[in-house]
């Protein structure tokens, strides 16, 4: 029987990225891996795109990219038969994220968002460099933001950006105010695409989708693969998939862990 096919959803900060130096080189030998087998690894992130076209650049990646949670997908020219780069949004745009939030912080809501700072101020927050924060505020249809009120005040704030069709997602370091779209919404239309193309060129063998990720933030995506692992972090024992979706667990944090996780893959599946 031919192997199958594989395609990698990864998850950045805290999973392929160090939770606190952002530092992805402890991955470096099941990039390199993957790099040479030819299979796609298309990162998912709360990252805006110039951050994460950065990070391409760095790893040496050319495949499609997930941004914001989900806000857009990104189809480089070339890639999954597109002449130019496409770029196909989900959900509501930061416009109008920016307009309700600021509907609620007039009704008393507390809360600063990436739009309420400066890039100095935002690196200073984050620890990002001055040009990583600037990478950081252009964003397409999300807000991180940091609550600053009540507990009880959130649980307002929420059901109110319920009733304009937008939602608070918890990440790594921020609350994200978004449309209602998620992680897993990209990762199944690349998914598709990449289904398709196989079977134009190889018929009707295997694609299998592993998804990687260390939050609630990575759930959706993690439950819409084939094969979920759950990175070690901050929050991965919040990460609670159903009984019949068996998920690996990393032993190892961050990088090190996807590593680990990705390399036994690999070998498992004849690569």
């Amino acid at each position: 029987m031919a192997r199958p096919h594989l395609i990698i959803f990864s998850d950045l900060d805290g999973t392929l990225l160090d939770h606190d130096d952002y530092r992805w080189q402890a991955a470096s030998q099941a990039l390199d891996r993957l790099r040479a087998a030819n299979i796609p690894l298309v990162l998912n992130s709360s990252k805006t795109m110039p951050e994460i076209r950065a990070l391409r650049k760095e790893l040496g990646n050319t495949d499609p990219f997930i941004v914001e949670n989900g806000a857009a997908v990104v189809i480089p020219a070339r890639v999954l038969g597109n002449a130019v780069e496409e770029v196909v949004n989900f959900g509501a745009t930061r416009d109008r994220v920016l307009e309700v939030l600021g509907a609620q912080r007039t009704k008393g809501a507390r809360f600063k968002g990436f739009a309420d700072m400066s890039a100095d101020e935002l690196a200073a927050e984050t620890g990002l460099d001055r040009a990583a924060a600037e990478r950081a505020k252009d964003r397409l249809g999300t807000e991180p933001l940091v609550w600053q009120g009540t507990e009880e005040e959130l649980a307002q704030f929420e059901v109110a950006l319920g009733s304009e069709q937008l939602r608070l997602v918890p990440g790594g370091r921020f609350l994200h105010a978004m449309g209602i779209f998620d992680k897993a919404d990209g990762a199944r239309f690349l998914l598709n695409k990449y289904r398709e193309q196989c079977r134009e060129q190889h018929g009707d063998e295997p694609v299998l989708a592993i998804a990687l990720g260390d939050s609630p933030n990575d759930q959706q995506m993690l439950e819409s693969a084939d094969i979920p692992v759950v990175i070690r972090g901050v929050k991965s024992e919040q990460v609670r998939l159903p009984s019949a979706r068996h998920a690996m667990r990393s032993l190892k944090p961050g990088p090190e862990g996807w590593n680990e996780c990705v390399l036994n893959l690999l070998f498992e599946y004849g690569y």
